[in-house]
């Protein structure tokens, strides 16, 4: 397939790209800077400029393509949320995804398939309820967030393309996302569960996620929001004495909420709510999940020696 990849420099999209081309994909990245970390001299993949705003030659690539997965965006936890930050959240991905869908508007021949980022937070702070890809959307910044990045996204089946949005929880890896942020107190012999600690935590082994999108890929009947997370979310207290488990260091420090609230402001929130989320989608499709539980996604990741895990 020739498939073109928005985001491909960052933590997911580095390792999905690698993956398809391995798989014998044809694969090219838009991207701002050329040349730059998504490269890989024993990888054939194709960099081309655009800057995310404006149209221009980057829009050729799209002729032809058999499928574009859209994953820019700004990280939404980088940094505590103040009005200049939540805006740039926004604009890189809502306006990012209209820029595209309007460029695959005006091309004959269309990608067949158009696969586009979004996240759980659709679905709000959320008590134990169960919550599969039918839940309702609820409150908040990231759930209206969710709402506009996905609508935008669904305007590309006005055009022919089957469009899937990726509905993602916590993915786990040690080179990227909230895993490395985590570890550094275990290591320390200092770590604990976030407060309260009976918030849900809906993870999902970064292999897997790469995974999911292969699968949304080659499955021409799956369409619309898929949750990608694991099948068995669990309460952050339950995650942190797992992590310690695998690391061999105790879960004994809890993090006040108060505390994190201080700290990052109306960003602490992401940590101290959650969703307990259901891959219900995948699962009654027939994917086969590598890392079904947080045990055995974490020791794939910390306890593996580095020289047999792959590059996803």
């Amino acid at each position: 397939m020739k498939i073109v990849v928005t985001g491909g420099t960052g933590f997911i999209g580095r390792a999905l790209c690698a993956t398809l081309t391995r798989g014998g994909h044809r694969v090219t990245v838009l991207t701002r800077h050329t040349g730059q970390s998504h490269r890989r001299p024993e990888l054939p993949i194709q960099a081309v400029e655009w800057n995310a705003r404006d149209s221009g030659p980057w829009e050729q690539v799209l002729e032809a393509a058999d499928a574009v997965i859209n994953l820019a965006g700004a990280s939404i936890a980088d940094t505590r949320w103040t009005d200049v930050r939540k805006q740039l959240i926004i604009d890189s991905r809502i306006l990012t995804t209209r820029l595209l869908v309007r460029a695959l508007s005006r091309w004959s021949s269309k990608p067949v398939t158009f696969i586009s980022a979004s996240g759980i937070g659709y679905y709000g702070a959320t008590d134990d309820h169960r919550l599969d890809e039918g839940a309702a959307r609820g409150d908040g910044f990231l759930a209206d967030l969710c709402l506009g990045w996905e609508s935008e996204a669904l305007r590309a089946a006005e055009h022919g393309a089957r469009v899937v949005t990726l509905r993602t929880g916590m993915v786990l890896e040690q080179d990227g996302g909230a895993l490395p942020k985590m570890l550094l107190p275990f290591r320390f012999f200092a770590g604990g569960p976030i407060m309260p600690g009976s918030q849900w935590v809906s993870w999902i082994h970064r292999r897997d996620h790469i995974g999911l999108i292969q699968w949304a890929l080659s499955t021409p009947t799956v369409s619309g929001p898929i949750n990608v997370v694991a099948p068995e979310p669990v309460t952050m207290k339950t995650f942190c004495e797992v992590l310690g488990r695998v690391l061999h260091r105790p879960s004994w420090l809890p993090v006040p909420r108060f505390a994190l609230n201080m700290l990052l402001g109306e960003l602490g929130t992401l940590m101290t709510t959650g969703q307990r989320v259901i891959p219900a989608k995948a699962i009654a499709g027939g994917y086969h999940f590598q890392y079904p539980t947080l045990e055995s996604a974490l020791k794939a990741i910390l306890v593996e020696p580095t020289s047999i895990r792959s590059a996803a």
